[in-house]
């Protein structure tokens, strides 16, 4: 079933404790770490929560600890202060009821497209019959059909990052972290990435949480944009875009709302940024 606006709304407004609908709850967590000259503040007293069903990007300079921050919410770091909460069960640990995918594809050369996205399916023990089946789904869905038998090197960038994206997915993860998954994409693919991954996130209700260097994208993708400081990364704002989940791309990029919100983000990274 189609989550609602209506309904990522109501439910970010809750705290992500015991008997909320909250995915993920980020509270006062801060980073730090000491090199061999110095002690490193990565993150302070980052709290954030995110709605079931929402979907929520990060943006901010480079080195401000996005990235970090979908590393606390997999359980692959542990905060030095604060806490992180995934639908209400505290993170102590590497978490199996996520995806992730990453700015590389990370294929296994010698797999097919199928054998790769079954990949996580043998990691998990998953039944193999529901594990095809769900496999096959995701290849329609991604517009894979056709290609499932090929290998990485006969697929291009986008292909490559769809099959990441069906193996992120197999498993049915309530949330799904993507860091700069279109990071390495040509502009043209990655418009249509953009686009696949809406349709997508519509259809299958996921939470997701999406680190990106791109504005444009972050806009179109998101109901919120989280726009983080330079390190020690904190959140300097939270940008409600106000589009509707589903979104034509040239006529979203014409709206108000997505000039209204791209505006406001680059006058709080600065007119020098780099950024798209």
């Amino acid at each position: 079933m189609e989550i609602t606006s209506e309904d990522r709304a109501e439910a970010r407004t809750g705290r992500a404790g015991e008997g909320t609908d909250a995915a993920v709850r980020i509270e006062d967590v801060a980073v730090r770490f000491r090199t061999k000259k110095r002690d490193v503040t990565a993150l302070r007293e980052v709290s954030l929560d995110v709605g079931m069903g929402e979907f929520v990007a990060i943006v901010g300079p480079s080195g401000c600890g996005k990235s970090t921050l979908l590393k606390l919410v997999a359980g692959l770091l542990k905060p030095s202060g604060g806490g992180v909460w995934l639908r209400g069960e505290k993170v102590a640990g590497p978490r199996r009821d996520i995806g992730y995918v990453f700015q590389r594809a990370a294929l296994l050369e010698w797999r097919t497209a199928r054998r790769n996205i079954l990949l996580q399916a043998e990691m998990r023990r998953m039944p193999a019959g529901q594990a095809r089946e769900r496999a096959d789904k995701l290849i329609e869905m991604t517009g894979l059909r056709g290609f499932e038998d090929a290998h990485p090197h006969e697929l291009s960038g986008g292909m490559q990052q769809r099959v990441a994206l069906c193996r992120a997915l197999l498993h049915e993860p309530p949330v799904l972290l993507m860091d700069e998954p279109f990071g390495a994409l040509d502009a043209l693919t990655r418009e249509q990435m953009n686009v696949e991954l809406n349709r997508i996130w519509r259809e299958t209700g996921t939470t997701v949480l999406l680190v990106t260097h791109s504005i444009a994208e972050a806009v179109y993708l998101a109901d919120r944009v989280v726009v983080m400081t330079p390190r020690p990364g904190t959140v300097e704002e939270i940008i409600d875009v106000g589009l509707p989940p589903e979104r034509d791309y040239a006529a979203t990029m014409a709206r108000p709302e997505f000039a209204r919100a791209t505006r406001r983000i680059r006058d709080l990274l600065g007119a020098g940024s780099a950024h798209d």
